[in-house]
């Protein structure tokens, strides 16, 4: 019986260790592809110009998964050491809190998950394994504690002060870079307004309605109803206003969407997105959509994967980026990687000085990319944060 004993606690002890030091990061690596491996090639010009502009993106998952951020990684998407190479300035980082099981962009109901297991596997603290709103505490602390480790290299930008301070400081030449924190859709409120102050005092400035599913708060272009905003989720947009935070239409039903517009005093994001008219699907936003986005002041995140964009490289984000352009002006148009979302990225964040040259060939001028590029964001934020 004793010898039963010590082996089965041997097994349990293997299996633990397997869980939580082995699957995380083989679940990483098969999710967050990287189908060209760098160092990546532009052309002199576009290199010359790149090191010209300050470049944000609107969205990347990168907390979702148990790497240091502040320690280059082989993997994945984006670290503040690759987007020190990549000369990127402003990340989003945007927080997964729940993503249902056999996900698609048709219909998806929210009653499975598939953050339960990857909480314990990447051990988390217990809190987090099924709380949804713990789950997105727990990633804003990560992206905070990683900024108290950084020296100054990373910042964590919850003002348009600290906009301003950041921006002082790398005209000074220093390779550093800025966070700020989104959220992947309301139901990381547990249904329940009063989570919302507690999300702002952890940081996060930008919240989606929905993401892969229906929540209390309003319709997910994937989900089963695909409903417009509730009255639960009309109170949180004027919350959300009140505190000069930003809301997120990434995922959101075209009824959502249409009832955001109509009730909106601010600017709203897509933080990452395709769009009809150059690659059709349901992720993907209307002519219309894009319209009523341009009227609110807002940005559109144009993202880098197949679906968004119809393509795998950065001339096929270009070209979407053209044709949003020429619908909606060029003041409205940003970058939306949907780094580390569980996405084949054509490159990691040390390539996205191939944009900048796609861009170049598809006859943007200079000022022109760099709003695209960067601009565009940063003004946003400077202008609209708290």
């Amino acid at each position: 019986m004793g010898r039963i004993l010590l082996g089965s606690i041997a097994i349990l002890t293997v299996a633990l260790f397997v869980v939580w030091f082995v699957a995380p990061a083989f679940v990483d690596r098969g999710h967050n592809v990287i189908l060209n491996r760098p160092p990546y090639k532009a052309s002199d010009a576009a290199r010359a110009l790149h090191q010209r502009l300050l470049i944000a993106d609107l969205h990347a998952d990168t907390l979702l998964w148990n790497r240091d951020i502040l320690q280059r990684s082989d993997y994945g998407h984006v670290d503040v050491p690759r987007l020190i190479e990549g000369h990127v300035a402003v990340q989003a980082f945007t927080v997964v809190t729940k993503t249902p099981r056999s996900l698609n962009i048709e219909k998806n109901a929210g009653d499975t998950d598939n953050i339960t297991l990857l909480a314990f596997a990447q051990r988390w603290p217990p809190a987090a394994w099924t709380d949804l709103t713990e789950r997105a505490l727990y990633q804003a602390r990560r992206l905070h504690e990683a900024s108290a480790r950084s020296n100054g290299t990373l910042t964590v930008l919850e003002t348009s002060d600290d906009v301003v301070t950041f921006l002082g400081r790398r005209k000074d030449g220093k390779d550093i870079v800025a966070g700020f924190l989104g959220l992947e859709g309301a139901h990381a409120l547990s249904g329940d307004l009063k989570n919302l102050d507690r999300l702002y005092d952890a940081g996060f400035r930008m919240i989606g309605i929905a993401h892969f599913f229906d929540n209390e708060m309003g319709g997910s272009a994937h989900g089963i109803e695909k409903g417009g905003l509730t009255e639960m989720g009309k109170r949180m947009i004027e919350k959300i206003e009140e505190k000069r935070m930003f809301v997120d239409l990434s995922h959101a039903s075209p009824r959502v969407i249409a009832d955001v517009l109509a009730m909106t005093r601010r600017p709203v994001i897509v933080s990452h997105t395709g769009v009809k008219g150059a690659c059709d699907n349901a992720r993907n936003l209307s002519d219309d959509e894009l319209k009523g986005i341009a009227r609110s002041d807002g940005l559109v995140g144009i993202g880098y994967w197949q679906t968004a964009t119809c393509g795998r490289d950065a001339k096929a984000i270009a070209r979407s980026i053209r044709y949003t352009v020429d619908l909606i002006g060029v003041d409205h148009v940003a970058l939306g990687s949907d780094f580390d979302g569980t996405i084949e990225a054509p490159f990691d964040t040390t390539g996205v000085v191939l944009i900048t040259d796609a861009l170049m060939l598809e006859g943007f001028d200079e000022p022109q990319i760099a709003q695209i590029m960067g601009g565009n964001v940063i003004r946003t934020l400077e202008r609209f944060l708290p």
